[in-house]
């Protein structure tokens, strides 16, 4: 299929890649950012462009991967191609293309991606909507080139799944982070900390969350969260986060099975 990229953050770079390994053909590359543009381009062996005036129509496809306030715009740009449109944002709806043109879709990779850190494209959970269901099954070909992991997810499912990965992923990197800045505070590395997360998300790969929850809170060690608590009495906001999660720990345990 040719394709071609409006944008070259992380996610449209992990995209490109992957369908220009799967054989497809990456026409150009549009970024605001004339070098942006070139380098995803040379990568992928397409045109590099700056402006959307230089759009070349001989494609079948339009991937925008861009921040979600502007997916409108720059759709808008693109509906007097009459070729198929799709975003990949988790959190915008179908109905933003579907204002503008009857031929949209949505094609959103699950997966946390940066440009520097390799992914095995193959195993990256792929949502998939469509305007209709001739486009849904042709996005569904599409993605199972690049992916063993295709699912047909309607907006308001794609919504909670965003929700989910936020406090899956983007809350825990936070609290990750509130982490080592307490070891470096007290003359201590990250790396101490690696082995205990690994260990907890592989665990979560084989057992559903609640099965293994460790901690003061799911023992209900009053005595130790006590002890965190004043640990915390200098930082407010650090000391109002670990009181809410251990009481939220605590509150599910007592709701027992079926309650989260």
């Amino acid at each position: 299929m040719r394709i071609t990229i409006i944008g070259s953050g992380n996610v449209a770079t992990h995209l490109a890649a992957a369908f220009k390994n799967a054989g497809h053909r990456i026409v150009q590359v549009y970024s605001r950012d004339p070098q942006n543009a070139a380098l995803l381009a040379y990568h992928v062996g397409a045109e590099a462009i700056g402006n959307l005036e230089q759009i070349n129509p001989e494609t079948d496809l339009f991937i925008i991967s861009v921040k979600d306030d502007v997916i409108g715009s720059i759709a808008q740009s693109l509906i007097k191609f009459k070729k198929l449109i799709v975003h990949t944002s988790g959190a915008t709806d179908l109905q933003t293309l579907l204002n503008l043109t009857d031929s949209a879709g949505v094609f959103y990779p699950l997966q946390t991606l940066s440009k520097n850190k390799e992914v095995d494209f193959l195993t990256v959970p792929l949502c998939i909507e469509g305007a209709t269901e001739n486009i849904t099954k042709q996005l569904i070909e599409l993605a199972q080139t690049i992916s063993n992991n295709v699912y047909r997810v309607s907006s308001a499912q794609r919504k909670i799944l965003h929700l989910a990965a936020v406090f899956a992923c983007n809350f825990p990197n936070y609290l990750y982070n509130i982490a080592q800045q307490l070891l470096a505070e007290h003359g201590m590395g990250f790396e101490m900390l690696r082995p205990l997360i690994l260990e907890t998300a592989q665990k979560v790969q084989t057992n559903l969350p609640a099965g293994v929850q460790t901690g003061p809170a799911i023992r209900n060690d009053e005595n130790t969260m006590a002890i965190h608590l004043q640990m915390l009495n200098n930082e407010p906001d650090l000391k109002a986060i670990y009181s809410l999660l251990s009481q939220e720990i605590i509150k599910k345990k007592n709701a027992g099975p079926g309650h989260g």
